[in-house]
């Protein structure tokens, strides 16, 4: 709740209509009192998107709500991909949030100060194989990397792939954070090491954020050096 946006909040205050994932929207229960409230479960973005495209051709006021940012992994892109399919003519605002990895990073220190890059390493709408070129190639070109959806109950084997990856081309000691349910209730912080990191939780709520070469601890801080002299 701290870290939502005046502009995303005076947004879903001005709205008639609230569409969401449930859990999401129960996290802004004080901003919809009063206003028509449409939630759907897990694996039916679809469904939720073409309801609030639906609503507001009938010239409703729509809030559609993404966790983080809306175009960060969100529901942005799918909603104007859907209007543009159906030639559906409906204005389309995109309102900025704090995406995951920020969140995360914030509380790890300053780990993405320099290049980095994010992965999500759900294969649901994604084959592995291209998730593990771009690893790959990270990897490689020594960027910071945040991992989104780093394992589930079903995945289980790719994180321990993609660390495997990452040792070819850095230290085992090079810092890795892990924050997982971050902003709620639940928040949990573990600051650990590429070579030993596996062994920490790890859930679908977990950031995972990898250090590039020059990334360090500092006095208790998960720090990427941006280069300034001293």
């Amino acid at each position: 709740m701290q870290d939502r946006t005046h502009r995303a909040e005076a947004a879903i205050r001005g709205s008639g209509v609230v569409v969401g994932y449930k859990l999401y929207l129960e996290h802004i229960a004080d901003l919809t009192i009063g206003k028509e409230i449409i939630a759907t479960g897990m694996m039916q973005e679809v469904a939720r998107c073409r309801l609030a495209l639906e609503r507001a051709m009938a010239g409703d006021t729509v809030a559609f709500v993404s966790s983080g940012d809306a175009g960060v992994y969100g529901m942005a892109g799918l909603a104007m991909e859907m209007a543009a399919a159906h030639g559906w003519q409906v204005p389309i605002e995109v309102v900025p949030g704090v995406s995951a990895a920020n969140s995360a990073a914030a509380l790890m220190g300053a780990p993405l100060m320099l290049d980095y890059a994010c992965v999500s390493l759900s294969d649901l709408l994604m084959p592995w194989d291209t998730i593990v070129r771009r690893i790959e190639a990270l990897a490689a070109a020594d960027m910071v990397v945040a991992l989104y959806n780093p394992k589930s109950t079903k995945r289980v084997h790719q994180i321990g792939q993609v660390a495997g990856m990452f040792l070819k081309h850095r230290p085992a000691e090079t810092p890795v954070g892990i924050a997982t349910a971050v902003g709620a209730a639940e928040e949990r912080l573990v600051m650990s090491e590429l070579g030993s990191f596996l062994s920490e939780e790890i859930t679908m709520k977990s950031i995972v954020i990898v250090g590039n070469s020059t990334s360090r601890m500092l006095d208790g801080s998960f720090v990427t050096p941006r280069g300034y002299r001293l």
